[in-house]
């Protein structure tokens, strides 16, 4: 449902915040030029919350124009400089952290209680330590490896970056993009998802108030179809970075090649969460519950698949159900809110379908509905366990992104981690044991870019995040991170101002 009135006030004056235009380009807020508009929505209400003008090509051709610009000065600035921008914008978004956390829930319809614990510190977090980032832009040591000539590696940027990001993090996932790219002496484009722009717009003005120049940082509100494509396509953007689906993820890949683009996808996941029948059963069933719930379960390393040894699969089942039915759906903004709703209707009726379809293969055994009442105007819609299932099915092998737990049982060691590995994603997983021999084995054998013990979904910046499979390549965060940004370089001296010669001889003989 959509209820064209105003947003509530006190959530986060964003029409008036915008006004000037949804683009962001060369250190200014603009209208789009596509001649198309959007309307951002409460997930939470059904209220208008931002109607902007959609960017087109023009638009992408303006933004990449201001990064090719601002790449020379930026790629030109000492480490140091780079550093001490990115420090003082680090503290910009911790003044700002409360104006962040409540126009990301508002957009997104994450608990605010998330925003203002995760979402918010974490891009904080992510600042500071690529600031420390920016200070090792580090080749390698000389070396004679070849007669008389030294040889040593620079580690330089590439140039104009092009970042699509999605919409079920977009103020992480803007920190996850730029950070890194511009610590490395980069600029960029982003592309936030057309209905979730708020933050990343916010971002940039951040950024342009703690002093990185104009042209550094350009976000461009529009479709993936008209302003993504072109931005991914365009000849003076060097490298494409998108998170997103891996269907989306593969079309990406195809429009990049024509212009041999350096590629970092983070795609799609199905994470596994396999529980062995020595684990503590009551942590694991806290586990798989925060780790399934996790931004209403809008998440890529979300734990979808439970896998139980069938000692412990009865007890699971009850018991997850059980903790589930106390898990508080309700408005973001109120203080007692555990689960917020999808990030709109369109994906609550997505997820709704997948689990309907279920009930003809497997238990519903919680949830299975959109709440009533006071809710029903929102895309809300309740946690859900799913118990039996078969592995082929689509609700184990596809992505729900959704408050959707599958649980099914296994027998034996080599079963459990079989079916772990049996799906195309390998974004993420984790092993539940007390014994220290079958949690490394896990490690070793499951094929995942993060395997967790004993606990599911926490991140740090100092570490890497990314995928096997078709959960694609490439890291965020971490010094991985960083070097995925930079380009590699090899510089050879003559030590003897006679080699070349000796060397044209060699090939041409004496001339």
């Amino acid at each position: 449902m959509h209820n064209p009135g105003n947003a509530t006030p006190d959530r986060f004056p964003a029409q008036d915040r915008f006004a000037d235009g949804a683009q962001y380009i060369a250190g200014r807020l603009t209208k789009g030029t596509s001649g198309r508009t959007h309307t951002v929505v409460d997930p939470a209400t059904g209220a208008d919350v931002l109607t902007y003008d959609l960017a087109g090509p023009d638009d992408v051709d303006a933004a990449v124009a201001a990064a090719r610009e601002a790449f020379p000065g930026w790629a030109g600035a000492t480490p140091g400089e780079r550093s001490d921008a990115l420090h003082r914008f680090a503290a910009v978004l911790a003044e700002r952290a409360e104006e962040f956390a409540r126009a990301e829930s508002l957009q997104c319809g994450k608990p605010l209680k998330l925003t203002r614990e995760f979402d918010v510190p974490g891009t904080v977090d992510n600042a500071a330590f690529f600031a420390g980032a920016a200070r090792h832009l580090q080749g390698q040591s000389a070396g004679e490896y070849s007669g008389d000539h030294t040889s040593y590696v620079r580690r330089e940027p590439i140039g104009v970056v092009g970042s699509i990001a999605p919409w079920n993090y977009p103020l992480q996932m803007a920190a996850w993009k730029i950070l890194p790219a511009i610590a490395a002496g980069n600029t960029i484009v982003l592309k936030p998802a057309e209905i979730t722009p708020l933050t990343s717009l916010m971002f940039a003005q951040a950024a342009t108030e703690a002093g990185i120049p104009d042209g550094v940082i350009n976000i461009v509100s529009g479709t993936g179809r008209e302003a993504g494509e072109h931005l991914v396509a365009h000849p003076d953007v060097a490298m494409t970075s998108f998170t997103g689906s891996t269907a989306v993820g593969r079309r990406v890949a195809e429009v990049a090649t024509a212009t041999v683009k350096r590629l970092h996808l983070e795609l799609g996941g199905k994470a596994p969460f396999l529980v062995f029948d020595d684990a503590d059963l009551d942590a694991a069933v806290h586990g798989a519950v925060a780790g399934a719930l996790i931004n209403t379960g809008q998440d890529c390393t979300a734990a979808t698949r439970a896998y139980v040894q069938r000692p412990l699969y009865e007890a699971f089942v009850e018991r997850t159900a059980a903790l589930m039915d106390t898990v508080r759906v309700g408005d973001p903004f109120a203080p007692g809110t555990d689960l917020g709703p999808l990030v709109s209707h369109v994906q609550r009726d997505r997820v709704a379908a997948f689990v309907d379809r279920a009930r003809s293969y497997a238990r519903v055994v919680c949830g299975g509905e959109a709440p009533q009442g006071d809710l029903e105007e929102g895309a809300y819609y309740r946690p859900t366990l799913v118990a039996d299932a078969t592995q082929d099915s689509e609700v184990v092998q596809d992505e729900i992104f959704g408050p959707v737990l599958v649980v099914l049982p296994f027998d034996t060691d080599d079963e459990g981690i079989r079916l772990a590995n049996d799906t195309p994603y390998g974004l993420a997983a984790s092993a539940w044991s007390r014994d220290v021999y079958r949690a490394n084995r896990a490690t070793r054998e499951i094929k995942a870019g993060c395997v967790w013990i004993n606990d599911h979904i926490p991140i740090i910046s100092e570490m890497p995040h990314g995928g096997y499979k078709s959960s694609g390549f490439g890291k965020d965060m971490s010094a991985y991170s960083f070097e995925e940004y930079t380009q590699v370089k090899h510089v050879m001296f003559d030590n003897t101002a006679v080699a070349a010669k000796d060397w044209h001889r060699t090939v041409f003989g004496d001339r």
